[in-house]
């Protein structure tokens, strides 16, 4: 990175650097840049994508089909129904 592009950055974000914290941003863009382009440098034809970390499969429990509730004994539990639906104060009036 040279400090031409460092200075865009600057007007950019509309924010001021002294020359120290100027030099030190370079310094770690740097040192960053250098750090990417080496991996850029690694031969991984042969390497498997890294799905995930963890040596598991489908820890999922299993599909079992159940029967579901009816209506009245959902309603049952319900303070007040009214043609099959929950009944409930009037909120605006």
């Amino acid at each position: 990175m040279k400090i031409a592009e460092l200075n865009n950055y600057n007007s950019m974000a509309k924010f001021k650097l002294t020359e120290k914290e100027e030099a030190w941003c370079l310094d770690k863009a740097n040192y960053l840049e250098e750090r990417f382009s080496r991996l850029n440098n690694i031969d991984t034809i042969s390497v498997d994508p890294l799905v995930s970390v963890l040596d598991m499969t489908n820890v999922l429990r299993e599909d079992v089909n159940i029967k579901p509730f009816t209506r009245d004994e959902i309603l049952s539990n319900a303070p007040e129904a009214n043609d099959g639906y929950y009944q409930v104060p009037k909120t605006i009036d």
